[in-house]
């Protein structure tokens, strides 16, 4: 029987409620550290509580100076209003909030506009407004040192559209962040570059107002449904206005969930179901430093951008697998589960089911709140729909959002959930087979598959101790590293410990697939020797050449030199 009955049952996932909680959730300017994030999570809280789905608010806290394990908490922010003006372009917060980039300082006035397109520019930033199309942080830092009046940031691909761009200052920032910061869409940055060079730069007015208080709510919203262990389902709720793909599709499809499962659940399921809304990484690292029983959870499907529009944004539903360092079959699963959710898209010439979307499984990348519980040992999964052209911008509104891609994510991710909980054990059991052999096929297609094998039986072994089958082994070797300070590894933890290291870490991880493979090593390093974790890593990603394995090296010297991890 499989998966299929259980495709049936799902189809009382309703994607027209879904899409109406985006619209509730989009009219929210979500960001981190602000009050409009609290009322959006308390919403959502209204919204269960209707329905008879118990939550509990969990209140930590944005004060610009408490760590989250290797996260520093951002500041309490709010934006009370922005405009900008320039050669008759104008735009104002009432238009798009996110006119003032997160957390800028407050400041008013008028300047020439001055591009940063060479390294000397910076030498005439001075009471100019600077213009910058990356690493704006570091940017901003620069400008304020340099006594810019302001910080102008653009980003490119956005074309017409203001883009998100956030400083996310900590408290110690604000002794140098004085100056406002402001994003401007893509076309206006493009019309004073080009007049900056024909020697007649534009003059711009600007004004940011904005509330930093001493303190404000991190809201955590959690539930759950029946007993441990559970299966966890996660999204974060945080970004601006409005912010709909990215991410009230994921909160709000998480709502949908609970709802359905509220009642549909008895004593006869082998898993309970639990339910995550949280600010994206600050809020899972304070969930699990503080709030967690990380053994209550057999496994996490974290919802993020779940309504990409294939024809207006160009999506593929991408399933993020869970790293070869935590494998298990729920990837599989939930990549059956989905392409049978999709078969929706007509016949071949002979009659077969056609997809309806673009779906494919990929290797584990990071980029959201699967990672955390990665870190930590429990396998993660994400659906999410990827590219998308309205991404970060005031253009990722709910009328782009796909109810199809709704309709197939959603029934998709309830079908695997209800055959993980309650299908038959030898269906399980055929199913987990099946995905262990296909993954290492797929595998083998590229490269050796020694290190793998081992490391996919014992992903096996600890399914089946909680899927009641009996599949794979577990093995035990001396691991290399023991990792001291679990999280996302990132600059400003390891700024705290060495500066120039941080600087150092920063230039070699430029490339973000770079920060996935450090990771992924470091998971590997808990549980395997030094060679054969570098083995294992290469096998799961092919593409990893010799250039790489060196800078790798060296990050994880950093590591070391930090304390952040440490020989065993």
């Amino acid at each position: 029987m499989g998966i299929m009955p259980f495709l049936r049952e799902s189809e009382v996932l309703s994607s027209e409620r879904i899409l109406h909680d985006i619209v509730e959730i989009s009219q929210f300017h979500r960001i981190q550290g602000s009050k409009e994030l609290v009322e959006a999570v308390r919403y959502i809280e209204e919204e269960l509580s209707a329905w008879g789905v118990s939550s509990r608010l969990i209140r930590e806290k944005y004060d610009g100076e408490s760590w989250y394990l290797t996260l520093r908490s951002p500041i309490a922010w709010d934006l009370v209003g922005a405009e900008i003006e320039f050669d008759g372009h104008r735009l104002n917060s009432s238009r798009t909030p996110l006119v003032a980039m997160a957390h800028s300082p407050s400041g008013e006035g008028e300047g020439e506009v001055l591009p940063i397109i060479r390294e000397e520019d910076w030498e005439r930033a001075e009471g100019k407004v600077v213009l910058v199309g990356e690493n704006w942080r570091k940017a901003y830092r620069r400008a304020n040192e340099s006594g810019a009046a302001a910080f102008l940031a653009y980003r490119r691909g956005t074309g017409s559209a203001v883009p998100y761009i956030g400083l996310f200052l900590s408290k110690d920032d604000l002794k140098w962040a004085r100056i406002p910061a402001l994003a401007v869409p893509e076309t206006w940055a493009e019309e004073a570059i080009r007049k900056h060079l024909s020697g007649k730069s534009p003059k711009v007015k600007f004004r940011v107002e904005a509330e930093v208080r001493e303190r404000g709510i991190l809201p955590i919203l959690y539930a759950e449904i029946g007993e441990p262990p559970y299966i966890l389902f996660t999204a974060h709720i945080c970004h601006p206005r409005p912010g709909a793909n990215d991410n009230a599709s994921g909160s709000a499809m998480l709502m949908e969930l609970a709802r359905v499962l509220s009642r549909v659940w008895n004593g006869s399921f082998r898993f309970g179901f639990a339910f995550l809304w949280i600010p994206e990484y600050y809020g899972t690292q304070a969930f699990v430093k503080e709030h967690a029983r990380m053994e209550d959870y057999y496994a996490v499907i974290n919802l993020d951008m779940v309504g990409g529009s294939v024809d207006r944004s160009g999506s593929t539903v991408m399933v993020v697998r869970t790293p070869l360092s935590n494998f298990s079959v729920l990837s599989g699963i939930i990549e059956a589960s989905l392409s049978l959710a999709n078969m929706r898209g007509g016949k071949s010439f002979s009659g077969s089911p056609m997809p309806l979307l673009p779906v494919k499984a990929y290797p584990y990348e990071m980029g959201s709140d699967h990672d955390v519980f990665n870190f930590f040992g429990v396998p993660a999964v994400m659906p999410i729909t990827w590219p998308d052209r309205f991404y970060h911008s005031s253009e990722d509104s709910p009328e782009k959002i796909s109810r199809a891609t709704l309709d197939v994510i959603g029934r998709g991710v309830l079908s695997a959930a209800l055959f993980l909980a309650r299908g038959e054990k030898n269906d399980l059991q055929r199913v987990s087979r099946g995905y262990a052999m296909k993954y290492l096929g797929e595998l083998a297609m590229e490269t050796e598959t020694e290190v793998a094998e081992r490391l996919v039986m014992n992903g096996l072994a600890r399914d089946s101790r909680f899927l009641g089958i009996d599949l794979g082994h577990s093995f035990e070797e001396k691991p290399w590293l023991k990792w001291n300070v679990r999280g996302r590894i990132s600059v400003e933890f390891i700024r705290g410990r060495n500066t120039s290291l941080a600087e150092e870490f920063e230039k070699l991880t430029e490339d973000r697939r770079v920060i996935t493979h450090l990771h992924e090593l470091v998971m590997l390093g808990e549980k395997l020797p030094e060679e054969k974790a570098y083995k294992a890593l290469r096998e799961e990603y092919s593409d990893i050449n010799e250039e790489k394995l060196e800078r790798l090296e060296r990050l994880v010297g950093i590591l070391l030199e930090t304390g952040i991890v440490e020989g065993t």
